[in-house]
C-alpha cells in the first residue's frame, strides 16, 4: 500500500580601570593593523559559531546516507557542542600561556582538518568523532579571539572592538543556517563540510599576520583544575541534551546533571584551596563581572532557545524551504548587529544597571509576545521577536566587556573562556528547555491523531483479513502511528508520503494535527523562557552595579 521511511580568592590587584571615551593619544588611534587584528577574530569566531548550527540545516539530506539512529543523528549535531563547551576554560588558559595567536591557528587548522573527515566515511559513529574533533578545534579558537581583541586593541577603541566581535557572535548561527542552505539549493551536502575546511585553512594563514599575545609570567598549569572542568562541563551539557528525548527524569539524565554540578563543586574548592589555579573563582565576587556572565547567559537562553522553535515553525508549518528560514531570521539579525554596536556607548552614557536589566526585560517581552498571541504571520513573529533582538543586542556588548575589564590583563584568554563558556551553556540550557516542553507536549497532543491515522490505514485491511498482505498493512500502520507520534518533522515527512501515494485527505489531517499539537506546546515553550528572562532582568536590576569597574567594597 504505502511504505514509510524517515530520515531524520582576593580580588586581583590589577584591575583594569574602565574604558574612557576621552581623545586617545596619536599612538592609539585606531589603524589599519588594528582594523585588520578585529577583522580577522571576528572571521574566525563567524566559523565556529556558524559550524554549530549549519548541520541542522543539512542534516535530512545527510541522513539518508549515514544510515543513523534517531540518537546518532542528535549527536552528530551536539557532539560538536559538547566539546567545544567542555574544552573552553583550559583552551583559554592554554592560550594564556603559550600565545593567543599560536592557539588560534592551531585551533583553526584542526577544525578544518576534522571538517574534511567526514566526507571519507558513512559510519555515523565515526561522523560523530569527527564532529567532536572539530568542537576540540572550536574550542582552542573562540576565546582567542575576543582575548586577542582585548589585548591588541587600543583601550579607547575597545569597546567598539568587542561591540563588532559581539555582534558577530550573536549572528553566527543565522549567517551558517542562510551559507547551509545556499549550498544545498545548488550542491550534496558535502559542501557545507568542504566550505568550512577551506574557511579554516583561509583565516588560520589570515592569522599568522597578526600579533600575538600572552601572559609574561605563567603560573604553572593547573592539569587537575582543567580536567575537573572539562568533566564537569562535559557531563552537565551530557545530560541537557538527553533531556529532551529521555525526559528530565529518567536515571542517566539526572545522574549526568547532578554529576556535572556536583564536579563543578570540586572545581570551584579545588580553585580556591589548591596550590595551581586555572581560574580566580573571587572573580565572581565583582559584581560586574558576575552580572556580566549571568546576562550573556540569559541572552543565548533566550535566542537559541527561540531560534530552535521559529525554525520548526517556519520549516515545517508554514513551509519555508531551510534557505528561506534563515532569510526569514536576517531582519532580527540586522537589528541585534546593530543595537550590539551601540550597546557599549548606551553602557557609558547610563547605567550599566540599565542597560543590563532593560535589555533582558525587553528580550523577555518579545518572547512572551510569541507565546501569549499565536502569530501566525511573518510580520507579527518578525515584529515580536524583533523586540527581542533589540534587548539581546542592547545587552550584548557590555556584558561582555563587564566581564573583560574586570579581568586581569594577563588572564584575558580566562576571561574570555568564561564569556564564551556563558554562552554555550545558556544556549544547551535553552535548547533543551525549549525542546522538553515541545516534545512532552507535542506526545500528549498527538495521539488522537496518530491513532485515528493508524485506524484508518487498518480499515482498508478489513477485506483482506488472514492474508499477507493484511499483515503488511497492519505492520505500515503501525509504523505510521510510531512516526507520527514520534515529532512534527517525522509526521509532516509521513504526510508528504502518503499525500504522494494518493491519500490526500489522509495527508491533510496527519499535517493539520501535527501543526495543531506542535503549535500550541511551542507557545508555552515561548512564555517559559519569557517568564524566565523578566526574572533574570530583576535579578540583574538588583545584582548589577551601575559602573562597569564597581567601587571596591
Amino acid at each position: 500500500m504505502f511504505a514509510i521511511k524517515i530520515g531524520p580568592k582576593n580580588r586581583p590587584q590589577n584591575r583594569i580601570e574602565p574604558m574612557q571615551t576621552t581623545t586617545a593619544p596619536a599612538s592609539n588611534r585606531l589603524d589599519f593593523a588594528t582594523v585588520w587584528l578585529v577583522g580577522v577574530a571576528c572571521a574566525a569566531l563567524s566559523i565556529v559559531v556558524a559550524a554549530m548550527a549549519a548541520l541542522n540545516t543539512a542534516l535530512p539530506d545527510m541522513a539518508p546516507e549515514l544510515h543513523a539512529s534517531s540518537n546518532q543523528l542528535t549527536w552528530i549535531i551536539d557532539g560538536y557542542t559538547l566539546c567545544l563547551a567542555a574544552l573552553l576554560l583550559p583552551a583559554g588558559a592554554i592560550g594564556d600561556r603559550f600565545g593567543r595567536r599560536e592557539i588560534l591557528v592551531v585551533g583553526l587548522v584542526v577544525f578544518a582538518i576534522a571538517s574534511v573527515l567526514p566526507l571519507g566515511t558513512s559510519d555515523p559513529t565515526i561522523f560523530i568523532a569527527t564532529r567532536c574533533l572539530a568542537g576540540v578545534g572550536a574550542a582552542m579558537a573562540m576565546p582567542a579571539t575576543l582575548s586577542l581583541i582585548s589585548a591588541g586593541v587600543p583601550e579607547d577603541k575597545r569597546p567598539i572592538a568587542i561591540s563588532i566581535w559581539a555582534g558577530v557572535g550573536g549572528a553566527g548561527a543565522i549567517a551558517g543556517f542562510f551559507v547551509t542552505g545556499l549550498l544545498l539549493e545548488v550542491f550534496s551536502w558535502h559542501s557545507v563540510f568542504i566550505t568550512f575546511a577551506i574557511s579554516g585553512c583561509l583565516v588560520a594563514a589570515l592569522a599568522c599576520t597578526i600579533p600575538t599575545s600572552k601572559d609574561p609570567n605563567p603560573a604553572a598549569f593547573d592539569w587537575l583544575g582543567s580536567t575537573t572542568s572539562a568533566l564537569a562541563i562535559a557531563v552537565f551539557v551530557c545530560g541537557l541534551i538527553e533531556a529532551p528525548q529521555r525526559g528530565w527524569l529518567d536515571p542517566l539524565v539526572l545522574t549526568a546533571l547532578i554529576g556535572g554540578l556536583a564536579l563543578a563543586v570540586v572545581f570551584v574548592r579545588l580553585q580556591q584551596h589548591g596550590r595551581r589555579r586555572l581560574l580566580d573563582v573571587a572573580l565572581f565576587a565583582n559584581r560586574s563581572f558576575s552580572a556580566g556572565a549571568l546576562c550573556i547567559s540569559l541572552q543565548f537562553f533566550a535566542s537559541l532557545g527561540a531560534f530552535f522553535l521559529l525554525l520548526q515553525r517556519f520549516q515545517l508549518v508554514m513551509g519555508y524551504s531551510p534557505l528561506k528560514s534563515a532569510v526569514a531570521l536576517l531582519p532580527m539579525v540586522v537589528v541585534l548587529m546593530c543595537m550590539a554596536i551601540v550597546g557599549n556607548w548606551l553602557a557609558e552614557r547610563f547605567e550599566l544597571r540599565a542597560i543590563l536589566a532593560s535589555g533582558i526585560l525587553l528580550a523577555g517581552i518579545g518572547l512572551l509576545l510569541l507565546g501569549v498571541f499565536n502569530l501566525g504571520e511573518y510580520w507579527q513573529i518578525c515584529a515580536s521577536f524583533g523586540l527581542t533582538a533589540v534587548g539581546i543586542g542592547i545587552a550584548t556588548a557590555p556584558s561582555t566587556t563587564a566581564i573583560l575589564v574586570n579581568t586581569p590583563q594577563d588572564r584575558q584568554g580566562i576571561g574570555s573562556a568564561i564569556n564564551d563558556t556563558a554562552r554555550e551553556l545558556g544556549g544547551a540550557i535553552g535548547i533543551a528547555l525549549a525542546g522538553s516542553i515541545v516534545a512532552a507536549g507535542y506526545s500528549d497532543r498527538i495521539a488522537a491523531t496518530a491513532d485515528a491515522a493508524r485506524n484508518q490505514v487498518m480499515h482498508a485491511t478489513a477485506p483482506l483479513a488472514g492474508t499477507e498482505q493484511s499483515a503488511q498493512i497492519a505492520a505500515q500502520a503501525d509504523q505510521l502511528h510510531e512516526h507520527v507520534s514520534r515529532s512534527l518533522a517525522e509526521a509532516m515527512a509521513v504526510a508528504e508520503q502518503v499525500g504522494a501515494q494518493q491519500q490526500p485527505a489522509l495527508a491533510a489531517r496527519i499535517a493539520e494535527g501535527a501543526e495543531h499539537a506542535f503549535v500550541t506546546p511551542m507557545n508555552n515553550a515561548m512564555i517559559l523562557l519569557g517568564a524566565i528572562m523578566l526574572v533574570g532582568a530583576a535579578v540583574l536590576a538588583w545584582r548589577t552595579p551601575k559602573t562597569l569597574v564597581p567601587e571596591a567594597d
